[in-house]
């Protein structure tokens, strides 16, 4: 299986309900270095994965909307908690969106699966890993 990497980060504010989250039940930021990581088992006809211009564009698209937000006021949002496992599902499957909606171009059909991790710190991070 071959894949390709792309990185950027996204800066959040949230908030928790429950007790298993202690003090990150009040609102709290978050910075997250965001990890999208494209797979295939063979490469295109261009002998790539997927254009690494492109999907650092589209992963870059996708984290627009939540960059610099509170998530507890965004209504794609309301009632979850918004974990980093979440985040890491839902930035899979919009990116999964894009490539259906092919921003990533037509080589990108080949696709056999997303992964997203979203690292909370050098220490910690969480994955979605979603085939195609």
């Amino acid at each position: 299986m071959f894949s390709v990497t792309v990185r950027d980060h996204v800066m959040v504010a949230h908030s928790f309900r429950g007790e298993v989250f202690g003090p990150a039940q009040q609102l709290h930021g978050a910075t997250f270095l965001v990890d999208a990581t494209f797979r295939r088992a063979e490469l295109d006809a261009d002998n790539i994965v997927v254009d690494i211009g492109a999907a650092a564009r589209e992963l870059a698209a996708v984290l627009e909307p939540i960059n610099y937000r509170n998530l507890d006021d965004a209504p794609a949002f309301a009632g979850v908690n918004t974990t980093t496992e979440h985040l890491a599902k839902v930035i899979a499957d919009r990116l999964v969106d894009r490539v259906a909606a092919g921003a990533l171009g037509e080589g990108a059909r080949g696709l056999a699966g997303i992964t997203v991790t979203l690292h909370e710190s050098h220490v910690a991070w969480a994955s979605y890993e979603r085939a195609l």
